[in-house]
């Protein structure tokens, strides 16, 4: 494995544990990760979920709202348009990396994301599937028609001049904490090829994953001898379904997380850590046993 890949963190980390979870990985020929949130926390992106799995702030927009409601489209787009630049310029951290890593190493057969950063294919990682798709690709529901989210932000900033220079608290998923005194003026975008309804290319809360994804989790889950869980609270059905699958075929499931999941009582055994503190050690521990 490259040097340049290994990224040793400052604080020490714990033996028993690393050493449990590297004999984990190395018994396991194929290996199956599940990532969350806590992953690309470390990287500049806020996580929906407190050390309690329970959401912080306002619930995040309905995927039926925003496509029933134009005044919900309005405060949607107006936010992800100030949200945007940080989550646009988010890059892998130490975590991502070293999973990378651990990937090319042979160590990781395959990755399913909650995420829709990107991260993990910026970082190197292979065979990864987007469960809640990506964010970084704008939909139309009329016609289909695909476009990047960044070439949308030069429209949103051209159209939408007043909130151009505003700033925010930011939010997951290229959200922001902002409530414009009124929305009534902003302009929201629409497909140029048949003036459609745009949609971010990610699962909402309260819409269902498409069900060819589904099925292509749970053959994944199938074909795997374990599962590993890192930086996930489980609290989202999608994700947490993929560890019962698991568990009720006798697939054992280990995790990294800080703080409680909806599925300890399944696991193994859990590592209460930060991934991009904790993976790299992994990578390097797995490493030397390669030499």
């Amino acid at each position: 494995m490259p040097s340049d890949l290994l990224f040793p963190p400052q604080a020490p980390i714990d033996d028993a544990s690393l050493e449990r979870l590297a004999e984990f990985v190395a018994s396991h020929a194929r290996l199956l990760v599940l990532t969350g949130a806590g992953v690309s926390t470390a990287s500049g992106i806020p996580g929906y979920r407190d050390a309690d799995g329970d959401r912080r702030g306002r619930a995040p927009i309905q995927g039926p709202e925003f496509r029933a409601s134009d005044a919900v489209r309005r405060r949607y787009w107006a936010r992800s348009m100030v949200g945007w630049p940080l989550l646009a310029a988010a890059r892998p951290n130490t975590g991502h990396r070293a999973l990378a890593a651990l990937q090319r190493a042979g160590r990781v057969a395959s990755v399913i994301t909650q995420n829709v950063d990107g991260l993990h294919g910026a970082a190197g990682n292979s065979n990864v599937l987007e469960l809640h798709g990506n964010i970084h690709r704008v939909r139309c529901l009329e016609c289909g028609t695909e476009q990047s989210r960044a070439q949308l932000q030069e429209w949103l900033l051209a159209a939408n001049p007043a909130l151009a220079g505003a700033s925010a608290r930011p939010a997951p998923d290229g959200d922001a904490h902002l409530e414009p005194d009124s929305l009534v003026h902003f302009r929201t975008p629409s497909c140029a090829a048949c003036g459609g309804m745009l949609q971010p290319d990610v699962v909402f809360f309260g819409d269902a994953v498409p069900a060819v994804r589904t099925q292509e989790a749970s053959l994944r889950v199938d074909g795997a001898d374990a599962l590993l869980v890192l930086g996930s609270s489980l609290m989202v059905h999608s994700g947490y379904r993929l560890i019962t699958r698991a568990v009720n075929r006798g697939i054992p499931v280990a995790a990294v997380n800080r703080g409680k999941t909806r599925a300890d009582a399944l696991l193994a055994f859990k590592i209460e850590e930060s991934t991009e503190h904790f993976l790299p050690w992994l990578a390097e521990r797995l490493s030397a046993d390669m030499l």
